[in-house]
């Protein structure tokens, strides 16, 4: 069975994904992996807007703060290079950029251009 912590998780990236939507955003992808086994990473959601692709870290926490110490230097990292890898996979020309949406209680925190 599923840990308490893992289905809050999944929930927050339900409501991030709603909440993208919501400002006009099209999900490409959701919890997208690439090169496993090559100590790679899990993007949560890669969502796209006109010629724009956010590359989207999505963190549950009790504040905003607690998110971003939730995600570490080598967490960053692995996060950049599985979405150069995707971009290249995709051949994208447009625009990209990481954001952190963080799910603090009832309040959803969107910080753009945080990784």
């Amino acid at each position: 069975m599923r840990s308490n912590s893992y289905k809050k998780g999944l929930f927050a990236e339900f409501l991030a994904r709603n909440y993208l939507r919501f400002h006009g955003f099209k999900i490409l992808e959701s919890r997208y992996i690439t090169g496993r086994n090559t100590n790679r990473a899990e993007i949560d959601i890669i969502a796209r807007r006109k010629n724009l692709i956010v590359f989207i870290e999505v963190k549950n926490r009790s504040s905003v703060e607690g998110a971003f110490g939730a995600i570490s230097a080598t967490q960053a990292m692995r996060l950049r290079r599985a979405a150069e890898t995707y971009l290249a996979r995709i051949n994208w020309m447009g625009d990209a950029r990481f954001d952190v949406i963080a799910v603090c209680g009832h309040r959803i925190h969107w910080i753009k251009n945080s990784i």
